[in-house]
């Protein structure tokens, strides 16, 4: 059980954490009104911050330095190369699961605290939305898409098919190698292994991707439905969700009235408004999956391989190690950044358990090759 000094100081360095990426997400955001929401929450960050270090000090124990952590560092320096859309999506998921973070510490209990984090957490969450539905334009798609290489299906299928292809091959690698095969054998069955996984991933992603597309199109066939026979109903429900992103009642049902003017304008815009889709896009290219997910895990699949092709016998099998090493290790990082947990911890806890899956299989295969070739 944490002692209380430890709770403050974890809830300082999360505050700490945040204020330092709301002021980042400001200073990429083009759009001022968008950059002003980011320096207001900064600044609330920062009052939260100050009140877990005057806790510390009432209880005696030293106040950390009001320096952002290994993992907020990181992630700020990937925004500043790829674009915001890596840092919105990690502070979207962070407040989202600590909206109720101190709704059991009594120290909460009289402030704005337990408020303030869920009102964060709407924010990021309605601009996510509203990037992902694109009502306010190129700006606010900026959030979420101004990178499309590394966001949406695409970084989906990239995170599940590098790690996918580097633990799984490497333990085909080492489970052929145990059976104390020839160099040749190895590099044929990692070539074999890559090319299976590889299509098995890339038709999976295909298949879900396009799924969810053809569920889409039905939700929006069934929104036009609604609009055509119940269209006072709809412009009623569209000023509602106005409402609730902050117009008045006066604004948002004129604005309803006005998008009800145009029947594509009005189901475009209660597809996007209520559903949250795209008509442009329909959750994304199952092409765009399907091959990011073939490449990605070829990519992963390949690592472990690559020192059969020039050496044999110990030396290649121990270079392979080092190799699918490395790569779960940087691989563990990168879910780190993205997820919000530990880098280190995570990093690690990636290269130990593919490590153990590779020594698992090693054995497996010299007790197989034994047991055959007796």
């Amino acid at each position: 059980m944490p002692s209380d000094a430890d709770r403050y100081r974890d809830n300082f360095a999360d505050e700490v954490d945040a204020a330092y990426l709301y002021r980042v997400a400001a200073e990429l955001e083009d759009d001022e009104t968008i950059s002003g929401v980011y320096v207001r929450l900064a600044e609330t960050e920062e009052r939260h911050a100050a009140l877990w270090q005057e806790k510390l000090e009432e209880v005696g124990a030293a106040v950390p330095e009001r320096s952002p952590t290994l993992r907020a560092r990181i992630l700020a320096w990937l925004a500043r190369r790829l674009g915001p859309s890596v840092l919105a999506q990690a502070m979207a998921t962070t407040e989202l699961a600590g909206r109720t973070m101190y709704d059991d510490q009594p120290e909460a209990k009289g402030t704005s605290l337990p408020a303030d984090e869920r009102s964060h957490a709407v924010i990021l969450d309605a601009l996510r939305k509203e990037a992902k539905s694109g009502v306010r334009g190129g700006v606010m798609a900026k959030l979420e898409g101004r990178h499309r290489a590394v966001g949406g299906n695409a970084l989906r299928a990239a995170v599940l098919g590098a790690n996918d292809g580097l633990v799984s091959n490497t333990s085909l690698v080492m489970g052929v190698a145990g059976a104390a095969f020839s160099a040749s054998a190895v590099l044929l069955s990692g070539l074999a292994g890559l090319l299976a996984g590889s299509i098995s991933m890339a038709l999976g992603e295909w298949l879900s991707v396009q799924s969810s597309r053809e569920l889409h199109q039905a939700q929006i066939a069934s929104e036009r439905e609604e609009i055509l026979t119940m269209p006072e109903a709809e412009a009623e429900e569209l000023a509602l969700i106005y409402q609730a992103k902050g117009m008045s009642q006066d604004e948002a049902e004129r604005a309803a009235k006005e998008v009800m003017g145009d029947p594509e304008a009005f189901l475009d815009t209660k597809v996007r408004e209520e559903l949250g889709i795209d008509p442009e896009e329909l959750g994304g290219s199952a092409w765009e999956a399907a091959i990011a997910s073939f490449l990605l895990f070829s990519i992963g699949a390949i690592v472990p391989v690559i020192p059969f092709f020039f050496l044999s016998g110990g030396a290649a099998i121990a270079l392979s190690l080092v190799l699918a090493g490395i790569g779960l290790f940087l691989l563990g990082v990168m879910t780190a950044v993205v997820t919000g947990t530990g880098v280190l911890r995570t990093g690690t806890r990636s290269l130990l358990l593919g490590l153990i899956a590779a020594g698992v299989t090693y054995g497996i295969g010299a007790l197989l090759g034994t047991a055959v070739g007796g």
